[in-house]
């Protein structure tokens, strides 16, 4: 028994797919991400909030047990892990009417599309789950002006593995965002 209300992805799934017409609450102006994070991401930052539960839990025996700088030092770590799983969450590409967004763990980049020269898909060698270990994959490359290439996206990310159309339809409409407000210039 198909339940469709319960899929994000039913636009995709349906006939629903010939009507691509933006609905009226769809501000371009807002920062997006155009694509659903992965599972690999989702697990990771469950791990992480699960870890931080088992932190609190001790945060509170600890506390009980009268050793209240413990207590906090708990509390604190346990508060590093809820701020890294909700980092890794926002991770990744994101895109407004203003410019690209390019959130990493540690680092945010911001570009008005006036400093975006291209966006384009490459074959390359990209990192398998951001580790060193580099396989053959495609990525969504960006060109500034002046700059070596950027890669934003790959298909063997945390957020595509082993979900090669969620990889290239993110990859189109990135570029698609690209191609309609990166001529404005």
């Amino acid at each position: 028994m198909p339940l469709p209300f319960l899929t994000a992805d039913r636009a995709f799934d349906s006939a629903a797919a010939d009507d691509d017409v933006a609905l009226p609450f769809d501000d371009h102006d807002l920062w997006r991400r155009p694509y659903r994070p992965g599972p690999w991401r989702v697990g990771g930052a469950a791990l992480l909030l699960l870890l931080a539960s088992f932190v609190l839990l001790a945060a509170m025996v600890i506390a009980f047990a009268g050793a209240t700088a413990g207590a906090a030092g708990c509390i604190g770590i346990a508060a590093v892990l809820i701020c890294g799983a909700l980092r890794i969450l926002r991770m990744g590409t994101w895109v407004s009417g203003h410019g690209l967004r390019h959130v990493a763990l540690l680092s945010t980049t911001t570009l008005p599309w006036a400093q975006v020269k291209a966006l384009r898909t490459a074959q390359q060698p990209v990192r398998w789950l951001g580790l060193p270990r580099t396989v053959q994959g495609q990525a969504l490359v960006l060109v500034r002006d002046g700059d070596e290439p950027v890669t934003l996206l790959t298909d063997h990310n945390g957020d595509f593995l082993s979900r090669v159309e969620a990889f290239d339809r993110a990859a189109d409409t990135i570029e698609a965002w690209g191609a309609e407000y990166g001529t404005q210039r």
